[in-house]
């Protein structure tokens, strides 16, 4: 009886024991943790950091081949004639920049066309209009004409990038409501706005190369960047399509303002597909008035002839 009660004495004083254990671990393991919030910032700088580091890699890499082959005779060219002050063209970095064309090799080929054009059909111009008259015009006519020359070589570059930019800005325009879809869906599934980009821009890359690159860019200067604002109009500042600059913009206030980003993005989302539903209908809208010329210069005349070529042979016949 002695040995039971002892027994139970003894479980009671362990029973007691891992108690006073227990509670002294959930007291002590809080302190000797430290500063869990500060842990986790850090490991978010950390991450921060490397997507900083594997970012600048990549644009490192990408422009290393632009930043090499800019030593050569066109650079060389430029600089020494300091067409970039004699040539000078406005915003001609933005202008470059929404066509697609990037670094200092682009520029530096603008300012060699700008000026070799002119200098080119001027020659052709003088040497078989002025000169050879190859066209049978007064003298007068064709020295006008080569003036035009000079002046449409002059302006040539500017139309082409011109046109390149519209060209793109179309293509980005066509795919970017979906694209914005797919931003939503990051956004609210809890990624930050960078991995939201770099995400989306992987995922567009097989239905759109330029909007794909454009958003790859924009993951890399937020990254890097001190400021998203400016990541932010940068990617306005390269495109010239509307829907993206008005999410730029809407970027820009969430970022000021706070606002929810998710109802900002499903809002543009919708507005761009109604204005790619709107620019079809436009298309559509358009064909009768273009093919009226068509009908009239090819359909009308095969179905005259379809018509009144059985009545004339009938007519021949009775004769």
């Amino acid at each position: 009886m002695e040995t039971d009660y002892t027994f139970f004495q003894n479980l009671g004083y362990a029973v007691l024991a891992l108690m006073v254990v227990g509670t002294l671990y959930n007291l002590l393991i809080p302190m000797l943790e430290g500063d869990k919030m500060k842990k986790r910032m850090k490991s978010v700088s950390s991450a921060r950091d490397a997507m900083r580091e594997q970012r600048m890699r990549e644009l490192n890499n990408q422009n290393r081949n632009l930043r090499t082959s800019n030593r050569g005779k066109i650079k060389t060219f430029v600089d020494n004639l300091s067409l970039e002050k004699l040539l000078e063209a406005t915003d001609l970095k933005d202008k470059l920049a929404q066509a697609g064309m990037r670094g200092q090799k682009p520029i530096y080929m603008f300012y060699f066309f700008r000026f070799a054009l002119p200098i080119v059909l001027g020659i052709i111009g003088l040497v078989f209009l002025v000169g050879l008259n190859v066209i049978n015009k007064t003298m007068y006519q064709n020295v006008t004409i080569t003036v035009f020359m000079i002046a449409a070589g002059y302006y040539l570059p500017g139309v082409y990038i011109k046109n390149v930019a519209t060209k793109r800005a179309t293509s980005i325009g066509a795919v970017f409501p979906d694209a914005l879809d797919l931003l939503l869906i990051c956004v609210e599934s809890g990624m930050s706005v960078e991995l939201a980009f770099g995400r989306v821009s992987k995922e567009m890359a097989e239905n759109s190369v330029e909007l794909a690159e454009e958003f790859s860019l924009t993951t890399a200067e937020l990254s890097y960047l001190q400021s998203r604002r400016q990541a932010f109009e940068n990617l306005a500042r390269r495109n010239a399509s509307p829907g993206i600059r008005s999410v730029s913009t809407a970027l820009v206030q969430s970022e000021r303002y706070g606002t929810p980003l998710g109802d900002t993005l499903r809002t543009l989302a919708n507005e761009n597909r109604q204005m790619r539903v709107m620019a079809a209908e436009k298309k559509a809208a358009a064909l009768p008035a273009k093919l009226t010329v068509p009908m009239i210069l090819f359909f009308l005349p095969v179905l005259f002839i379809v018509i009144l070529t059985p009545a004339a042979m009938r007519i021949s016949s009775a004769f």
